[in-house]
């Protein structure tokens, strides 16, 4: 970490030393969830960039939507440990109704594998997430509450898109 820098409040101290953090320690959260619902609405359920405000609990806005699956782009804001964080999204890998896969980059820097398997008449979803958690600031301690914090936020979003799926 660098120098601390002068005449910024705490907020921004800790998202400015974030970004300044040369080693990263990769996070990693997998979820699997069934849905009773055909695999083609859950894949574009999740798919649409447009939706992650519906299922994912802190993702306070999604803007400037553009492409559709391979290079398909998108920003956010997404509120964590109770900072807001701007990023952006490409797909990089798209296979409809099977696989998709996301990096995400800025203020949490991730990639999302999401899969989709026909199960017992619905579909099976299958996440994965490997993040970064950009609070150096604040030490282990911290840093281990916020990844507990962001575990029960992605069992909310495969439940809201279970919930979504199956309405």
């Amino acid at each position: 970490m660098g120098p601390a820098k002068k005449g910024l409040s705490s907020p921004a101290l800790v998202v400015l030393m974030a970004h300044e953090r040369k080693a990263v320690d990769m996070e990693m959260i997998q979820k699997s969830i069934d849905i009773n619902g055909s695999v083609d609405r859950v894949f574009a359920y999740v798919d649409d960039p447009a939706t992650g405000t519906q299922w994912l609990p802190s993702m306070m806005e999604v803007r400037n939507i553009s492409g559709s699956g391979v290079g398909q782009h998108h920003e956010w804001t997404y509120k964590m440990a109770g900072f807001a964080l701007d990023g952006e999204t490409t797909t990089i890998a798209h296979v409809p109704n099977e696989r998709r896969v996301v990096r995400s980059k800025g203020g949490v820097d991730s990639l999302w594998t999401f899969t989709f398997e026909p199960h017992e008449g619905g579909t099976r979803l299958n996440l994965t997430i490997e993040y970064t958690v950009p609070l150096p600031v604040l030490g282990r301690l911290a840093e281990k509450l916020v990844v507990r914090r962001n575990e029960r936020e992605i069992d909310l979003a495969v439940q809201n898109i279970k919930d979504h799926c199956e309405g």
